[in-house]
């Protein structure tokens, strides 16, 4: 829904267009993207992720809610950088508490969809402790 859903807060880019402008900014790595509404699915992909040297991770409203993520995410070998396009704190109190800021990294916030290019720069440049 990036670019359709409350363009106010996320902006009116849509994420696969954003996607296919990260690949031409960093094309010397391979960067791979997988989107679900579906918490068993994403969980299922987490667990299939152990060929990826890093995750950036995007859970939405299931931050706030999914241990099955958080655990999913405890059970992987990847460096794993939690993004959000918002502020989470600047929002409703319910977003300030997430179950996947301990399976993380680090965490970015409120950045627009350049937290996942700063999450990206993060990793490249710090592969050497991956």
């Amino acid at each position: 829904m990036q670019g359709k859903r409350e363009s106010a807060i996320y902006g009116s880019t849509s994420f696969d267009v954003f996607f296919a402008r990260l690949q031409q900014q960093y094309s010397q790595i391979h960067l791979d993207y997988f989107q679900s509404n579906i918490e068993g699915e994403l969980v299922s992909k987490i667990q299939e992720s152990n060929a990826y040297d890093a995750i950036i991770i995007n859970p939405g409203a299931y931050t706030h809610t999914s241990i099955a993520i958080a655990d999913a995410l405890k059970s992987i070998n990847s460096i794993i950088i939690e993004v959000h396009i918002s502020n989470i704190y600047n929002r409703e109190s319910f977003r300030h508490k997430s179950y996947i800021a301990a399976c993380c990294k680090g965490r970015i916030c409120g950045l627009g969809l350049d937290g996942y290019r700063l999450a990206i720069e993060h990793i490249i440049h710090n592969q050497n402790q991956i």
